[in-house]
């Protein structure tokens, strides 16, 4: 089975337009700056009080990564602590929370999509079988192979109750691959969780589409939207897939959230 967006489209790059991008065949070529010693504001934390959990916090990791504690439940999102991905593309800076700073129970470990930023094949493996993973439909076979059974997989406004969370997986605009011959084989989305009269959104990679709009209107007041702002140029390419700052201004309007939580920007360069 192969999945497409909302409007019935499926946006995977094809080969000329990669490397058209990547060798800089169009007007919006831009010198390449450098992938790491950028600096970026970055306070340590030694994870005492989350280990605590005594408070509901939103931690941000890195990337795409957060961690998310209510109610005394603690959640893992797209979790990413190598130092690298796939051994290619290294860390600008550490991760905002070490493994020995982490929670010492994770609950739940919730994965937008497949792509190697996002889902990672080191951290889920070290996490290991305890969690349950909530998973985009057509993801669950990987998970298994990888020995972390209690795995979930879900469609667009499925919603799951898991750990005292509410989980609703919640459409995006994007695609997925992972392997040569897998494109667009399992879904992509955003989560929506709640608890105790608070709600969180992280919309896993996305472009504008029109369903923000309807994400908040299906789903309720969203008390802090995670939305991404890096990896948009050159948008004659990115425009399909990621939003650059004023697209995500323009999709945290439409889900009418009480706050801004920018993402996916400062720690690995993607474009």
């Amino acid at each position: 089975m192969r999945y497409a967006n909302r409007d019935g489209k499926q946006h995977a790059a094809g080969l000329g337009e990669v490397l058209r991008w990547q060798l800089g065949l169009h007007d919006e070529k831009r010198q390449r700056t450098a992938a790491t010693g950028v600096p970026v504001p970055f306070v340590g934390n030694d994870g005492a009080l989350l280990r605590a959990a005594r408070h509901d916090t939103l931690t941000w990791i890195g990337h795409a990564s957060f961690l998310l504690q209510l109610g005394g439940s603690s959640a893992l999102i797209d979790p990413v602590l190598s130092p690298t991905l796939g051994g290619v593309i290294r860390r600008n800076v550490p991760p905002g929370l070490v493994w020995n700073a982490l929670p010492r129970k994770i609950d739940v470990v919730l994965v937008t999509h497949n792509h190697l930023d996002h889902m990672d094949a080191p951290t889920l493996r070290r996490l290991g079988p305890d969690p349950v993973y909530c998973v985009p439909q057509g993801l669950g076979s990987w998970f298994r192979r990888a020995g972390l059974g209690r795995v979930v997989e879900m469609q667009w406004w499925q919603r799951e109750s898991i750990a005292g969370l509410d989980i609703t997986f919640v459409p995006a605009q994007h695609w997925s691959r992972r392997g040569l011959n897998d494109i667009n084989a399992s879904w992509w989305g955003g989560f929506v969780i709640e608890r105790g009269g608070i709600r969180v959104y992280h919309s896993g990679d996305t472009a504008w589409f029109e369903g923000f709009a309807e994400i908040g209107q299906r789903c309720g007041e969203i008390d802090a939207a995670m939305l991404p702002i890096g990896a948009y140029a050159p948008r004659w390419f990115m425009r399909q897939q990621h939003m650059n700052p004023d697209d995500a201004v323009k999709a945290f309007a439409a889900l009418g959230a009480r706050r801004f939580v920018a993402m996916h920007w400062g720690t690995f360069k993607l474009t």
